[in-house]
């Protein structure tokens, strides 16, 4: 141990001696003096938020204090701990509830504990709405077993306390979780649930936001023109009062199934409407994703220069407001336009960089989707072995975190490699696994991507009346959903594998 080490370690125990022999009051009284001059260095008294269980929460505003705010929380707690007369128990709960909205702003870990913490002192109602945020902490580092439960206490909360409205939130909550997590019918009746409620209570902006959500089960399972009828019914609700901070959230979201169905043109006439109402509104957040969107779509359509322009705008966004989480999913898309144009060092690096960013801010479910992206740079790169044990943590991450979709997807690309190193019976069991769970979560695209992936294994493999069989139900899925792009893709593929077996092309 060198010196300066030495000296803090001894300090620390110097310090921890000198506070343990301080009676018990005079302890509450140092803290409640600590707790004075901090929070006058700071501008003074924070404003009291309205009741947390508001329904409609107005914007946070924010106070220097909220920088300390959870060592004021700290510095309260000690105090009543010795029953200090000069702070209040409302103290302590402003500054952990200003500590909790920091710390969910910022993604930091801690949110969620605050938010329990803060549940513990506060009944009915407003305890349900802490559980619930401490849910939606949970859920934002793809801790799902956690959030989970937050939000089973929170809706029973609020049932218990006769609270239509809040129940109708949690129960929007719960739904987004089960839609994350691969649970579609779960999501979907949560969801029905909620806008239930809504309308039942009347709270339109509510509804507004649960039909936004029914819509994104709709298009993740395929059933495009329902996902698209939904989301105009979203923005016209959120039209109608008014709510232009929904609608450029749900003009975003609608803007992915235009591209998603090939109507680029109309696609980037919404994202950037979107854009326009997310500048009006300081929805920087919002800015900076549908940004990302839109440098996806410039990518798509050959504007590779535009796009990665506006994935640097997207970044810059994220960064000015301290947005690490968006940060991390930011960089993570930016990486392949680096390896679709050659830029694969550069495109490793911004991997690794959004990887560290993952692992910092607790992103577990990105962390996952990112190290597949990886591994499929290194596949194409020629670095197979590495790009198998890349799949295979992959693969672990959205097992352990429950993320259905993307260990289908994850399962398929193994599959490949699988394949392409000889090794068939790996490769065709991947390929079930995957099936079935994209059968499952309703992942219709990569239902129809493992059919035909399964057709040219079939074919490779001398069977080929199965290998017909598996073509035709994956083209004739892909056609359904409209995704002429992908279907000449693979058609492309399979011509190669029925060339390479010296069978004749599927039809």
């Amino acid at each position: 141990m060198d010196a300066e080490a030495a000296y803090v370690f001894r300090h620390a125990l110097v310090r921890d001696a000198a506070y343990s022999l301080q009676l018990p009051s005079d302890r509450a009284r140092l803290h409640e003096l600590a707790f004075s001059l901090v929070e006058q260095a700071f501008g003074g008294r924070a404003p009291e938020p309205p009741p947390l269980d508001t329904v409609d929460q107005p914007r946070f505003e924010p106070h220097p204090t909220d920088a300390v705010a959870q060592e004021l929380a700290w510095h309260a707690r000690m105090a009543l701990k010795g029953d200090s007369p000069g702070i209040a128990g409302s103290v302590l709960l402003l500054y952990l509830r200003r500590a909790a909205v920091a710390a969910d702003r910022q993604y930091r870990p801690e949110a969620e504990s605050l938010w329990l913490e803060l549940a513990d002192h506060v009944p009915g109602a407003a305890r349900a709405a802490a559980f619930r945020n401490a849910g939606e902490a949970a859920r934002g580092r793809s801790q799902t077993q956690f959030a989970e439960g937050h939000l089973e206490r929170a809706l029973t909360i609020s049932r218990d306390a006769g609270d239509r409205r809040l129940e109708g939130m949690v129960l929007g909550s719960l739904a987004i979780l089960y839609r994350v997590t691969g649970r579609i019918e779960p999501a979907k009746t949560a969801f029905e649930q909620a806008l239930a409620i809504h309308r039942a209570v009347s709270n339109r902006k509510s509804e507004g936001m649960a039909l936004g959500g029914l819509a994104i089960v709709y298009q993740s399972t395929g059933h495009v023109g329902q996902a698209e009828g939904t989301f105009e019914q979203a923005l016209a609700i959120h039209r109608s009062v008014g709510d232009r901070r929904s609608e450029g959230i749900v003009l975003g979201a609608l803007a992915v199934v235009f591209q998603n169905t090939g109507r680029n043109d109309q696609a980037e006439r919404a994202y950037e409407q979107a854009l326009a109402i997310h500048r009006e509104v300081g929805n920087f957040r919002s800015e900076g994703m549908t940004l990302g969107n839109l440098a996806i779509l410039y990518s798509e359509t050959g504007r590779v220069e535009q796009a990665e322009r506006t994935h640097q705008q997207a970044l810059a966004i994220h960064r000015e407001v301290g947005n690490r989480r968006s940060e991390g999913v930011a960089l993570g898309n930016l990486a392949p336009l680096y390896s679709s144009t050659g830029r694969v060092e550069l495109a490793e690096r911004t991997y690794e960089r959004a990887l560290a960013i993952h692992r910092e801010v607790g992103n577990r479910q990105f962390e996952g989707v990112t190290l597949g992206n990886l591994a499929s740079t290194y596949k194409n790169a020629g670095r197979i072995e590495l790009a198998e044990q890349t799949y295979e943590t992959a693969l672990a991450i959205h097992r352990e975190v429950g993320h259905r979709r993307f260990e289908g997807v994850t399962l398929g690309h193994l599959a490949d490699v699988y394949e392409n190193t000889g090794r068939v019976e790996l490769a065709e069991h991947a390929y079930e696994l995957a099936l079935k769970i994209h059968r499952e979560v309703a992942n219709r695209q990569f239902e129809a991507v493992a059919l035909c992936s399964m057709a040219c294994l079939y074919g490779a493999t001398a069977r080929t009346e199965a290998a017909q069989t598996a073509w035709q139900q994956g083209a004739s899925i892909l056609r359904a959903l409209g995704d002429s792009h992908e279907l000449e893709r693979q058609t492309a593929a399979m011509r190669v594998a029925c060339a390479k077996a010296g069978v004749a092309p599927f039809e």
